[in-house]
């Protein structure tokens, strides 16, 4: 049996209300923490990945922060870009997620700088958004891309080492970028 337009539009609220409410309850992850890193440790208390640290490092470096000036940055980029994902679907952005934990582990494994925040995921946000239009040829994945290029792609070119920073690691930002990247082929597969 068909399902009625309140039955349909119940859950297209439902599902609105929870794409807005996820990409906040994820940052305050990292708004907490960064809270009693402050008023607790100084600003000492960092979660970063390092090469030779333990591997909970990669799985905690996106929470943790340098102080509250980087991660009102992160969560700048991070909400509108999160979004946009979470439009075309949960599952796309649970697999950027995965993406970015992936592409990190040789930056772990390799890298000989510690890397930590946000920035990583807002890269393989950016990252997937670029590349779905290209792969799927919709409407809808062909207007997120376009969005993404004319309000974000001024990124792009801080992906690459002489353009990015001092302090800032662009190896996080290239392998988030990377992990959007795989996200996007993965997805496109299915």
């Amino acid at each position: 049996m068909a399902d009625s337009l309140s039955q349909r539009l119940d859950r297209a609220l439902a599902r609105a209300g929870t794409t807005a409410v996820l990409p906040l309850l994820i940052l305050a992850i990292p708004w907490t923490q960064e809270l009693i890193d402050q008023l607790f440790f100084g600003g000492t208390w960092n979660l970063p990945m390092v090469r030779g640290g333990s591997f909970l490092g990669v799985l905690t470096a996106p929470f943790s922060h340098s102080g509250f000036a980087h991660l009102l940055s992160n969560t700048l980029w991070f909400l509108p870009l999160s979004w946009l994902v979470l439009t075309k679907s949960h599952r796309d952005y649970l697999a950027v997620w995965i993406g970015v934990y992936l592409t990190a582990i040789p930056v772990w494994l390799f890298w000989p700088i510690g890397s930590h925040g946000l920035s990583g995921v807002v890269y393989g946000l950016l990252g997937y958004l670029l590349l779905i239009g290209v792969l799927e040829r919709r409407p809808v994945s062909i207007l997120l891309s376009l969005i993404a290029l004319v309000g974000y792609g001024g990124l792009v070119p801080t992906l690459l080492p002489f353009l990015t920073p001092p302090g800032v690691s662009w190896i996080g930002h290239a392998s988030g970028f990377a992990g959007g990247v795989l996200a996007a082929l993965a997805v496109h597969r299915e």
